[in-house]
């Protein structure tokens, strides 16, 4: 008898960006069947900003002033629902069993999580943002800049988020959990999403708003690192 057949053929450890890739690709594969979490996302944001756009009968100064924090509003709650489901599912269907067992660094597993919830939530923004600036007759919500700090929110708050829903996903109360966790770590970026989108849309200079934009890009920075650092210890919890 060859003993060789029992010797796995390939145990070759797959490459730290090799296996990022291969988790982002099998969830926007079953997302893009299923469309379950992105047409949950999808639908949340635009009902909040319809039922904003015809509560707030407010004057064009006055809407200017509210339009940052009716955004960041309806981005932070369509992304903690993302965020639930995500990782909800992973759980459900015994994938996350198996992405733990899997050859690779724990930490892939966040990054690829991370990106690919990411992902969802600027396919989201890239949706609502155009309907936004229509009902709002806010275009100034389309320039570079401003998309570009939504992305640098957008990587804060999933960031953080994706560490602490792989935390409540292990109780039976997350849906209730992840909200009450995410929302007070997530306060500092925020508001510094809001500082400067504000300033942004009330024609404010970039030295004008320095400040909130170098804590949102200090919050990204730590937060994404802490999330490195200690998520193998978060999944073997």
């Amino acid at each position: 008898m060859n003993p060789d057949i029992f010797t796995p053929r390939d145990t070759a450890r797959p490459s730290f960006p090799g296996a990022v890739l291969a988790i982002i690709q099998k969830d926007l594969t079953a997302e893009f069947r299923s469309r379950e979490l992105f047409s949950a996302m999808l639908v949340f944001s635009l009902l909040v900003i319809i039922i904003f756009n015809f509560a707030l009968e407010l004057d064009i100064t006055v809407r200017k002033s509210v339009a940052a924090g009716v955004l960041w509003t309806t981005f932070a709650f369509a992304g903690t629902l993302g965020l639930n489901r995500s990782m909800a599912v992973e759980k459900d269907r015994g994938c996350m069993d198996g992405l733990l067992l899997a050859p690779v660094d724990r930490s892939a597993i966040f990054f690829g999580k991370a990106i690919s919830n990411l992902v969802f939530m600027l396919i989201v923004e890239a949706i609502v943002l155009p309907v936004y600036a229509l009902l709002y007759n806010e275009m100034r919500i389309l320039q570079p800049g401003f998309l570009g700090v939504i992305l640098l929110g957008s990587i804060g708050y999933i960031a953080v988020g994706t560490m602490l829903a792989t935390m409540s996903v292990q109780t039976r109360m997350r849906e209730i959990l992840l909200p009450i966790l995410l929302f007070p770590i997530a306060v500092p970026v925020l508001l510094a999403a809001v500082k400067v989108s504000g300033g942004l849309i009330a024609g404010a200079e970039w030295p004008e708003i320095l400040t909130p934009l170098n804590i949102l890009i200090v919050y990204d920075v730590v937060f994404v690192s802490i999330a490195y650092m200690v998520f193998d210890a978060v999944v073997e919890e």
